[in-house]
């Protein structure tokens, strides 16, 4: 099993970026912006999550219905329900989750139960690249193998193609 913790991205994950919920819209964007960053976690006096910002938050609930952010809250438009990890959960497991139920941002929490970093799906897809062009080419290597008829027909193809080359340049 690949623990989260185990993974190169979570070890170089730079620090966590966390709001309290009273704290302004406003705020937030501003460090998202600065740090190029597509979330920031909404976190309680003990660091533990609850609630989580987005891109896709900002555009939907505040963009969307003309909110203020100098005004408005995070309390008011953050996701509410969110999937928390732990450092030792299964990464695999938790990139078919994200995949499955379409959400791109994984806070994860260690033993206490506090914040310790966002992951994203970007961050798990420099895991699973690799090895999915690594499966692919296994995959065809040993089909091609097992598959004489695969060669039979290739063969058939080519030797039909040059005779007809052959035929047709006398």
């Amino acid at each position: 099993m690949m623990r989260i913790r185990d993974r190169i991205e979570f070890k170089n994950k730079h620090s966590l970026v966390t709001f309290k919920p009273s704290q302004s819209i406003h705020d937030a964007v501003a460090v998202m912006s600065e740090k190029n960053i597509g979330s920031v976690l909404i976190v309680d006096d003990n660091e533990s999550p609850i609630g989580i910002l987005t891109e896709r938050d900002l555009m939907r609930r505040v963009l969307n219905n003309g909110l203020d952010t100098q005004l408005t809250k995070l309390e008011d438009v953050m996701t509410k329900h969110i999937k928390i990890a732990h450092q030792d959960d299964n990464a695999i497991e938790w990139m078919r989750q994200m995949s499955n139920e379409r959400f791109r941002h994984l806070p994860v929490i260690d033993e206490e139960g506090k914040a310790i970093a966002v992951l994203s799906q970007g961050d798990f897809m420099s895991y699973t690249w690799p090895q999915l062009m690594m499966n692919v080419k296994e995959s065809v290597k040993m089909t091609a193998l097992s598959n004489k008829q695969l060669f039979v027909i290739i063969g058939s193809i080519m030797l039909y193609t040059l005779g007809l080359s052959i035929i047709l340049s006398l």
